[in-house]
């Protein structure tokens, strides 16, 4: 049990939180925050490929950034692959490959 509360903690503290947010129940979190704790979740989970959809969709300008700021260290500093679908296209700029879809047909190139 506190191997289990130890790797939470690490988890939770690699998104910049703070441990009392383990006692918080979702409605009780802003919207950055259950960003940040479903990210932490992922972390704990052991995979290296984080997927997320529309990361920023529902936070405000400093959450979105520290969301996208948190993913891109984990790209580059923690190696994992991290995958974003997003409609938001200064996020796709921060990006390393932009992947898009535009009437059906998919194209790649580097983020521009």
């Amino acid at each position: 049990m506190a191997e289990a509360k130890a790797e939470a903690m690490k988890c939770i503290e690699s998104v910049n939180l703070k441990e009392s947010v383990l006692n918080h129940r979702p409605q009780r979190m802003s919207g950055g925050e259950q960003q940040r704790v479903a990210i932490a979740r992922a972390l704990a989970a052991g995979g290296r490929i984080l997927l997320a959809d529309e990361p920023t969709g529902n936070l405000d300008a400093a959450n979105g950034e520290a969301v996208v700021a948190i993913l891109k260290k984990l790209a580059h500093e923690k190696d994992y692959i991290v995958v974003v679908i997003t409609h938001n296209t200064s996020i796709a700029e921060q990006t390393d490959v932009v992947y898009r879809i535009v009437d059906g047909r998919l194209s790649t190139g580097t983020a521009e």
